[in-house]
């Protein structure tokens, strides 16, 4: 099992508790992210939560789109996974850099977009730095990684990277406290026997996570308003 950025556990992730999941992402083989890939939005559910993710986030870069013809725009994918979002991001405009604690994962993201003349991609973990320059980025993009970092501290570490690096824009998802999605992972601990590791912040935790980090929220947009817990978020750097 993976722990990219679309897995069951993080990759980007830092921390005492990430630890030995860092690991065995960093080991990550060409073979296992194939099946990977293959398995992770195969059943309809996931499905519709893969559609419903892109049409929000179509909205949101296209708010945050680069513009001015014959520029460069780059944007950070971090974590990248297997590079589910690459082609949306290339779509948008952007020379897209994928970041990811699993080199598999990165090679993967890059050879997934036959587009890219000149695939860039970096192993790297997130909460502990990113091997990047201030504001490289016109974009920092990063899906579900947030609700794998049970930390306020290991959270401000990555909103306060994403800043530094990103000259305007971050675009980040978390899981926000909702009764009814919590619910439904209890039952299918108890009847599925599947155990996650997710957690849910309140959105003014959230925003004040952002605010430590020089980010302001510009949107908040619910997965499925009432049903689902994630939360995917346009954030702007302060004084922009």
């Amino acid at each position: 099992m993976s722990i990219s950025g679309d897995g069951g556990r993080a990759s980007g992730s830092g921390g005492p508790r990430d630890n030995t999941a860092s690991r065995r992402n960093a080991g990550f083989q060409e073979s296992e992210v194939a099946d990977y890939e293959r398995r992770r939005y195969r059943g309809l559910d996931q499905r519709l939560v893969h559609g419903r993710e892109v049409r929000i986030l179509k909205r949101l870069l296209a708010v945050c789109s680069p513009g001015g013809q014959g520029e460069v725009h780059r944007a950070l994918d971090a974590p990248c996974g297997y590079g589910r979002f690459g082609r949306l991001l290339a779509g948008a405009g952007y020379s897209l850099v994928d970041a990811d604690l699993s080199l598999a994962m990165v090679r993967r993201a890059a050879a997934a977009r036959p587009n890219n003349t000149i695939p860039i991609g970096v192993v790297c973990n997130v909460v502990e730095g990113l091997p990047f320059t201030p504001a490289s980025f016109s974009l920092v993009f990063s899906m579900r990684l947030f609700h794998h970092l049970h930390e306020s501290a290991a959270r401000r570490r990555a909103l306060a990277e994403f800043a530094r690096v990103s000259e305007d824009w971050v675009i980040v998802s978390y899981y926000q406290s909702n009764v009814l999605h919590l619910a439904q992972r209890v039952l299918r601990r108890r009847v599925m026997r599947k155990k996650t590791r997710i957690k849910m912040i309140r959105g003014r935790e959230f925003r004040e996570e952002a605010a430590s980090a020089g980010l302001t929220v510009e949107r908040v947009v619910p997965l499925f308003r009432g049903l689902h817990a994630q939360r995917i978020a346009l954030l702007r750097k302060s004084g922009r």
